[in-house]
């Protein structure tokens, strides 16, 4: 049974990040345990970045992660996985989405996007564990890329000891009824990749 558990999810505006959070901190809560989340979304509407910090324990007291505390960073968007990368605890584990949003400062030739290699790189000099996932297509397959989101917290699941029913659930209850069965295959899809 977990007992104490830090996560830190980010990505961009769009993304479903704020959602995802929004589940997991439910799924601490359906474990019995104290969920507690904090999150900035600044400018998400318009592309920006998003944060949000879900803390599960007998008791939490912030709402908030201390830098070097994460115990799973879930990067929702490949650039912003090395942008958060001091949050993680050495040896923690880090969840990405291979998708890459190219930000303000490259898509007006300021900066330029680093290459995957060089980005998954720098995560493997923190990170004891580093898992890429193809959210969108899995996504696209499940018939709805705004599932992407549901395939990242698939393979969230995959690694806590919890039952999966209790993910999937909290999903349901959470994502408007119409979208229950794409949201159930993205689920899946995103269980089965990771297996």
């Amino acid at each position: 049974m977990i007992e104490q558990m830090n996560f830190l999810f980010v990505g961009v505006g769009g993304q479903g990040v704020l959602t995802a959070s929004d589940i997991a901190a439910q799924v601490g809560v359906d474990l019995g345990l104290d969920a507690k989340k904090s999150e900035v979304h600044g400018f998400a509407q318009r592309g920006g970045v998003v944060e949000s910090h879900i803390r599960w324990a007998k008791s939490v007291g912030s709402p908030t992660c201390e830098k070097g505390t994460v115990d799973i960073l879930m990067a929702f968007e490949l650039l912003e996985s090395a942008r958060w990368l001091e949050w993680l605890r050495p040896g923690g584990t880090i969840i990405v989405n291979r998708q890459q949003i190219t930000p303000m400062s490259a898509s007006v030739g300021d900066e330029t996007y680093p290459p995957e290699e060089e980005i998954l790189a720098a995560l493997h000099t923190r990170a004891g564990r580093v898992i890429v996932v193809d959210a969108l297509p899995l996504a696209e397959r499940a018939g709805n890329t705004r599932t992407a989101n549901t395939v990242m917290l698939a393979t969230l699941s995959t690694l806590l000891d919890t039952n999966p029913a209790v993910w999937e659930q909290a999903i349901l209850r959470r994502v408007p009824s119409k979208y229950a069965d794409v949201n159930r295959t993205a689920f899946q899809l995103g269980r089965e990749a990771v297996a």
